[in-house]
């Protein structure tokens, strides 16, 4: 419902995988809710510090994975504050009491179901207060470990793409072969096409993208063959 222009989501249950960055760095995507949102869990493993990015449902499934893992929670990090990356986030803010960052610009979006469409997936809709906002710039530290923050507004005014070594989670502004869809409430096209050329396409081709939905891709990739650019 929140994204368009994607391909070859039929394998979206294959896609999960753990890996160990550089040997320090967990890293961990779960596909998760009624549109398989992509949630990713970040952790520095010597300091077993969290991020989980979009908690977008299945929240003992997330749970599960923490406390096999014995991570700490530290931050829930939102790319951007529509229902379908939100489901899971009341009772995971409950379960860690972890601090929730999400963009100013997506504030009032996080704070008022009928803009954040949450009444379309659970009977409970979600109106969920931040701890902190996340603005363009920022570093956020897990252990030794440094997420940076790159404000890219255009699927919604406060969306956020979280770049940490050669990974980006792109959230719904970039995907695989597409990019997200701008007629929903802050959606802006022609801001969504300046953040991504302006905002991503000037990284290292090399960088990963781990969008909010469906397969990874490259800067690379994206630059040569995505048919909006």
């Amino acid at each position: 419902m929140f994204f368009y222009g994607t391909k070859d989501l039929k394998n979206k249950h294959k896609l999960s995988f753990t890996e160990f960055i550089g040997g320090f760095i967990l890293f961990k995507k779960l596909p998760l809710g009624k549109f398989v949102t992509n949630c990713y869990v970040i952790a520095d493993d010597l300091s077993k510090e969290a991020a989980v990015i979009d908690p977008a449902g299945d929240f003992e499934e997330i749970k599960s994975f923490i406390e096999e893992n014995g991570l700490k929670i530290k931050y829930i990090l939102l790319t951007h504050a529509h229902g379908d990356h939100i489901l899971a986030l009341p009772e995971l803010k409950e379960y860690s009491n972890a601090h929730i960052g999400v963009n100013a610009g997506d504030e009032d979006m996080l704070s008022r179901a009928e803009l954040n469409m949450s009444g379309y997936f659970t009977s409970s809709p979600i109106e969920v207060r931040t701890d902190f906002y996340l603005k363009d710039g920022d570093i956020l530290e897990l252990g030794n470990t440094k997420l940076e923050i790159i404000h890219t507004p255009g699927h919604t005014k406060g969306s956020v793409c979280i770049l940490f070594e050669k990974e980006l989670m792109s959230g719904d502004t970039l995907f695989a072969n597409g990019i997200g869809r701008t007629d929903l409430y802050g959606g802006d096209y022609d801001a969504l096409m300046k953040s991504i050329v302006t905002k991503l396409f000037v990284l290292p081709d090399d960088i990963q993208v781990h969008s909010g939905h469906g397969n990874c891709s490259t800067i690379l990739n994206e630059k040569d063959n995505n048919p909006f650019f």
